[in-house]
């Protein structure tokens, strides 16, 4: 029987993988945890962030209200170009927690048109665990030209969500967790709850439950999103 494969199965690689072309002079790897983790040590070659972490705005953090989902286009070029990342970059990205974070550094490249990135599945961890090469050192710079191209399809405003609540041909998926799906916990925001006709289907659970937290099967994912609505067919709006 064959085995199922992603659909776009380029986007997620494994160690060994990572281990053949971190030498690749067009590769750059991103490290995707806290900066002090980074600084302790991290994969050979790899770049951390001095930013939030979902790249936004520098100054997200003071005024979250005042800066758009992802940082604006000159602050992701300035951003990209010093972290090494060009136009022609093969850029892998990497965290210690189930790639929750990488995962999101690679929409960021990928909403601003580059689309050759790619996530470390199994992340830190499992890199450090087969004794792959790590370090402390940070990376040479280079001079490189990093050209941001929108795709505001890949963003669905508020206006938009709204008029799409009752179109059976759309569904909202939220990966929240479930104390924020059931509204038991706002996580300080001024009001809780959920979208109207949305299903539920937390983050974690398309990651396995060991030590690695990588991606489960294709096949898994599958009936797993199957059961509550998400197909192939279906406009999906995940928040």
């Amino acid at each position: 029987m064959a085995t199922e494969s992603f659909a776009n199965s380029e986007i997620l690689v494994n160690t060994e993988w990572l281990n053949n072309h971190i030498d690749d002079p067009d590769i750059r790897i991103i490290d995707c945890d806290m900066f002090d983790s980074y600084a302790r040590a991290h994969i050979k070659g790899a770049v951390g962030i001095k930013v939030h972490h979902y790249i936004k705005h520098p100054s997200y953090s003071q005024d979250s209200k005042s800066y758009p989902l992802v940082a604006e286009p000159d602050v992701v070029k300035e951003l990209f170009e010093n972290m090494g990342i060009g136009d022609d970059t093969t850029v892998v990205s990497y965290d210690s927690g189930g790639s929750l974070w990488a995962s999101r550094f690679w929409w960021v490249l990928n909403y601003y048109g580059h689309k050759n990135a790619k996530v470390l599945d199994g992340g830190w961890k499992k890199w450090f665990d087969e004794g792959r090469p790590v370090s402390i050192d940070r990376p040479t710079p280079r001079d490189v030209t990093f050209t941001p191209s929108a795709d505001a399809a890949l963003v669905c405003t508020l206006d938009q969500a709204v008029s799409k609540i009752d179109d059976p041909t759309v569904v909202f998926l939220d990966v929240r967790s479930d104390g924020e799906w059931d509204g038991t916990n706002s996580r300080g925001n001024s009001r809780s709850g959920r979208v109207p006709g949305s299903v539920h289907l937390e983050w974690v659970n398309f990651i396995t439950d060991d030590k690695y937290h990588t991606i489960k099967e294709p096949s898994e994912l599958r009936e797993m999103l199957e059961a509550v609505g998400v197909t192939a067919e279906k406009e999906v709006i995940t928040y």
